[in-house]
């Protein structure tokens, strides 16, 4: 445990760097070197992804594909709308975008991510709630609602610690919709620090932050 904490810190520490490195360079503030080398493999669909992206996640047959649709809507993040509802055993988000390829893109990745949540096959690069929900996805009850312009999407639970974990995944992808690649970094840097499979010990116990809603305006 203490070689795995250790390598995890030396990772994060690694990463933080050459995030440094990159932004006194010139290169975009959200992506360091090994990070952008990741999402340039996991986007292009050649191959397995690779870097910090292939590091945080299990990957399969549709790995590069999901990426890919990751990639392009943190690329046009300001043409995403998004509202979140908190109720009481869940959470209701409505997420679309007036441009269609980008509600194209919105609609493939929440058909491919709710798929992957009923098969038990996770992809995650950024989120500390994610594993909580598939661990758990049969506590879940999903409504998925196709809209001209994106999805709407309801999940609920009788499981407290699952409504957390709902609630709070709902507030980190508002954050990916707000501030793309910016957000992106924050949550790949935590995930590195705990390990690919997030935090093990009560996760999901602590109360979810309540997730910021984006009504009227594109984000």
């Amino acid at each position: 445990m203490k070689c795995s904490s250790q390598m995890a810190a030396g990772i994060a520490a690694s990463l933080a760097l050459s995030l440094a490195v990159a932004t006194a360079h010139g290169q975009p503030a959200g992506m360091g070197p090994s990070m952008m080398h990741g999402m340039e493999h996991g986007a292009g669909g050649h191959g397995p992804m690779a870097g910090a992206t292939g590091m945080l996640t299990r990957q399969d047959a549709g790995s590069a594909a999901d990426m890919s649709l990751v990639h392009d809507l943190l690329t046009n993040h300001t043409r995403i709308k998004r509202t979140v509802t908190n109720l009481r055993n869940g959470i209701r988000t409505i997420t679309e975008s007036d441009d269609p390829k980008v509600a194209q893109a919105i609609k493939a990745h929440v058909a491919s991510m709710s798929q992957r949540l009923k098969d038990g096959r996770e992809f995650n690069i950024f989120s500390t709630t994610l594993p909580v929900l598939f661990e758990n996805r049969d506590k879940i009850k999903s409504v998925v609602e196709v809209t001209e312009k994106g999805f709407i999407v309801t999940r609920i639970s009788t499981d407290a610690k699952v409504v957390a974990a709902l609630q709070g995944h709902a507030a980190e992808v508002t954050e990916l919709a707000q501030e793309g690649m910016a957000a992106m970094r924050r949550g790949m840097m935590a995930r590195m620090a705990m390990g690919q499979r997030g935090p093990q010990a009560g996760r999901g116990t602590e109360p979810a932050p309540q997730a910021p809603s984006a009504t009227g305006h594109s984000q």
